[in-house]
């Protein structure tokens, strides 16, 4: 523990510094793997949309004794097509999920439930869904995505500045894109609580890199007055002094959302806490990821090609150019005067005359 705290200290002064602004193209390679395999899973795959989004019909009910498989051949011999889930929820719940079914169709599937495991209609917890009210769910999930980003935006670029909004925005659509990806890759069904886990992971990968920015801005204050560093270079520092509490907030985060996907969800079954801890689980990660690796290279490749920055740029160049000039011209001298005095040595010395 001792050794962390000491390193974070080194990160914070400067003593020790990771390039991590300097290998920006190592870190955009990284994303740029991530974002193909989301597009091939969103083509391949695509996603799969809950019945809130598309509508259809749910029929969860209690049972400790049916199998998966003997729910399904009993709704499908009700002659029902289509798309048809079945999902085990626990150990005392079975799910069936299908398209959107007419009032009779809805009463023979009940009707197969209750005949073929013994289950009391009043038991079974129906949700009947229709697609036009799937359209407007999914319409306002977009709406309410849309204003969140413009909200931030404008926040960012009143707070900080445009390009600093810029580059948050791209970081922030990164996340979104990639948990997308995966999880179309991963299949599991996107609800509203999914929707609510996005938009909360939004807000957590926002929080982070605003912390990165404000520590961004106090470093390059009077950056072109001191002439020291340039401001990729102050980036970097930025980011080396808030990396270490970037890993502990996100460490924090993580551990009651593992435990709520993977203990959780694999004692409930899937449900809410499932689709929502999934999210938030792969969120912060990619939110982590681009809070400290992608917004800060991004911001710094847009003030990079400020005149002011670039005239900083050559200054800083010129500096360490005449300082390393200087120090092998000192030490030159100090090598020449070191010769000069040894030839100098005791062959100078005036002679002494013989004694009498």
């Amino acid at each position: 523990m001792s050794s962390i705290k000491g390193l974070g200290g080194r990160l914070y002064t400067g003593e020790t510094s990771v390039n991590i602004v300097g290998n920006a193209k190592r870190w955009y390679i990284v994303s740029a793997l991530f974002t193909l395999l989301s597009i091939g899973a969103l083509a391949v795959q695509g996603l799969h949309l809950g019945i809130e989004f598309k509508g259809g019909s749910a029929y969860t009910f209690p049972t400790t004794t049916a199998t998966v498989e003997q729910a399904r051949a009993a709704v499908e011999s009700t002659g029902i097509g289509g798309e048809l889930i079945i999902q085990k929820i626990g150990t005392d719940k079975i799910r069936v999920q299908t398209g959107s079914l007419t009032t009779a169709q809805s009463d023979s599937v009940e009707a197969a439930i209750t005949s073929n495991f013994g289950v009391v209609a009043a038991d079974i917890d129906t949700q009947l869904i229709g697609p036009s009210w799937g359209k407007e769910i999914t319409k306002k999930a977009l709406y309410g995505l849309l204003a969140f980003i413009i909200v931030i935006l404008l926040f960012l670029a009143m707070t900080f500045e445009p390009k600093m909004a810029i580059a948050a925005l791209v970081a922030v659509l990164h996340d979104v894109f990639i948990t997308v990806g995966i999880y179309a890759l991963i299949g599991f069904d996107v609800t509203p609580a999914t929707v609510i886990g996005f938009l909360t992971i939004l807000g957590y990968s926002l929080y982070d890199t605003v912390v990165i920015f404000d520590k961004v801005r106090e470093n390059t204050r009077s950056i072109t007055s001191t002439s020291k560093q340039t401001f990729t270079q102050a980036t970097n520092l930025a980011v080396n002094q808030t990396i270490v509490r970037s890993i502990n907030t996100t460490v924090i985060a993580l551990l009651p959302v593992a435990a709520i996907l993977f203990i959780g969800g694999g004692l409930l079954g899937a449900g809410t806490l499932k689709d929502i801890s999934l999210a938030l689980f792969i969120g912060m990660l990619v939110g982590s990821y681009s809070s400290v690796f992608i917004a800060p290279a991004v911001l710094a490749q847009l003030r990079e090609k400020e005149p002011a920055m670039i005239a900083l740029a050559k200054r800083v160049q010129a500096r360490g150019t005449a300082a390393v000039t200087a120090t092998t011209t000192a030490s030159s001298v100090q090598g020449g005067s070191a010769v000069v005095n040894d030839r100098r040595g005791p062959r100078n010395q005036p002679k002494r005359k013989g004694r009498k």
